[in-house]
C-alpha cells in the first residue's frame, strides 16, 4: 500500500534510520489502517554538497550539521 519515500541528508546513523522506518511504519499503520507489512520505506541520502536550499549549497549553509 503506501511506499513512502524520504530525502535527508547523507549521515544519519543506522539508529536514525532504523528508528525513523519504525515511527513512519508504526503511524502509517495508525493513520491508514493497513497492515505494518504493507507499509515500504524507502531512505534516499543525498550528499549536503547536492541539496540546494534559499539559494545556497547545504554543505556551505549548514558545514556543522
Amino acid at each position: 500500500m503506501p511506499i513512502l519515500r524520504v530525502e535527508t541528508w547523507a549521515g544519519i546513523s543506522r539508529e536514525q534510520k532504523r528508528d525513523f522506518v519504525e515511527v513512519l511504519t508504526r503511524e502509517s499503520v495508525r493513520i491508514l489502517d493497513c497492515p505494518p507489512e504493507a507499509v515500504t520505506v524507502i531512505i534516499e541520502e543525498v550528499p549536503k554538497e547536492n541539496w540546494g536550499a534559499a539559494g545556497e549549497l547545504c554543505s556551505e549553509r549548514f558545514p556543522d550539521t
